[in-house]
C-alpha cells in the first residue's frame, strides 16, 4: 500500500531503522542481518510465477530463442551479472544468456541513472541485439516505473516475444506490460529508496534460480553436478575430474584420459564411462539426445 505521502513501497521510509545514524555497529548490523530475511520470503511468495517463468523460458530455449535481462542501475548490473556467469558455469554461447543495461559497460562502474528515463534506448538497444519473437525479455525495475525498462516491456509485447517483468512493488503501485509478472516485495528499505539492499538481494536471488533451473532444464546438469562446466583454468579442471571420477566410477587417471580424449567434455566422457561406448558412438547418441545425458543413457 502507499502511505500518506504517496510514495511507492520503495521509497518508504522504514520505521525499524528510525535514527540509523545514531545506532551502534552492533544495532545496524543487527538491523540488516533481519532485514534480510525479507528477501526469502518475497522469493516464496512469487514461486509460482517464477516456476512458469523457467518452464517458459526452457520452451522458448530449446527452439533456438535466446534469453536477455534488462535494467538500469542495479537492476541492470544484476542481470548483467546473472547473464556473464552461465557461459563458465554451463558452458553456453555469450549469445544465449545477455545481459543489457542502460549505458552499456560504462554503467557497470559507473552511475548513469539519468539513462533510466530514455525509453526509446531501451528499444534502440533490443534492436542492436536483433531481438525478436523467438526470444524471452526479463525486463527488471525494483521500483516498476522505471522507464527505460518499461519500453523495453512494451516494445517486448508487441513483437510476441516472451515477456518477463520482475519488479518490487505490488500491482496497484505499477501496472507492467508483461506475460509473467514475477512480483518480489521486500517492503521498504533499511536505507530510504536504497534498492540495491533487498529489493536487489531478492532479485540476484530469483535470476540465480531461473537461470540455473532453466540449465538443469536443457540438461546441463547431472544429478546435481556441473557436467557442462567451463575447463578454463586448473580449479575447473579438477572440479571436471573430480565429477567423472565420482559420478562416472572411473579412477583419477582414467578420468584424465577421457577428458583429454572428449577435448574436455565432462558430458561426453561420462556417459563414456558409464556406457563404455567409442568416443563416435557416445558423441552420436548424445548428438541425438539434444545433449541430455540421463536421457542419452536410456539409449545405450
Amino acid at each position: 500500500m502507499k502511505n500518506k505521502n504517496n510514495k511507492i513501497l520503495t521509497e518508504e521510509i522504514n520505521l525499524s531503522s528510525i535514527e540509523l545514524d545514531t545506532k551502534t555497529t552492533f544495532e545496524i548490523v543487527n538491523l540488516f542481518s533481519e532485514a534480510d530475511k525479507e528477501p526469502q520470503k518475497a522469493v516464496n511468495e512469487a514461486i509460482p510465477e517464477i516456476v512458469k517463468a523457467i518452464d517458459e523460458i526452457t520452451l522458448k530455449l530449446k527452439s533456438n530463442g535466446r534469453l536477455f535481462y534488462l535494467g538500469s542501475g542495479t537492476s541492470g548490473r544484476l542481470g548483467v551479472l546473472d547473464a556473464s556467469e552461465c557461459p563458465p558455469t554451463f558452458c553456453t554461447s555469450p549469445d544465449l544468456v545477455q545481459g543489457i543495461i542502460a549505458g552499456g559497460v560504462d554503467s557497470l562502474t559507473r552511475s548513469s541513472e539519468d539513462l533510466e528515463d530514455l525509453p526509446d534506448l531501451a528499444i534502440s538497444n533490443l534492436v542492436d541485439k536483433n531481438f525478436n519473437n523467438k526470444d524471452v525479455l526479463i525486463g527488471i525495475t525494483a521500483s516498476g516505473r522505471t522507464p527505460y525498462v518499461l519500453s523495453a516491456l512494451k516494445y517486448s509485447k508487441n513483437l510476441n516475444a516472451l515477456t518477463i517483468s520482475i519488479s518490487s512493488v505490488p500491482p496497484n503501485e505499477s501496472i507492467l506490460s508483461s506475460d509473467i509478472d514475477i512480483r518480489l516485495i521486500t517492503g521498504p528499505e533499511i536505507l530510504a529508496g536504497s534498492t540495491r539492499l533487498k529489493a536487489g538481494t531478492a532479485t540476484k536471488m530469483a535470476l540465480n534460480i531461473i537461470s540455473t533451473t532453466v540449465m538443469i532444464k536443457l540438461g546441463k546438469v547431472f544429478e546435481n553436478r556441473m557436467i557442462d562446466v567451463s575447463i578454463s583454468n586448473r580449479k575447473l579442471f579438477d572440479r571436471a575430474l573430480g565429477i567423472l571420477v565420482e559420478l562416472g566410477s572411473v579412477s583419477k587417471e582414467t578420468g584424465i584420459q577421457l577428458l583429454k580424449k572428449t577435448n574436455g567434455s565432462v558430458k561426453l566422457s561420462l556417459l563414456i564411462a558409464l556406457s563404455d561406448l567409442d568416443i563416435n558412438k557416445a558423441k552420436y547418441i548424445l548428438d541425438k539426445s539434444n545433449g541430455n545425458l540421463r536421457l542419452a543413457l536410456t539409449k545405450v
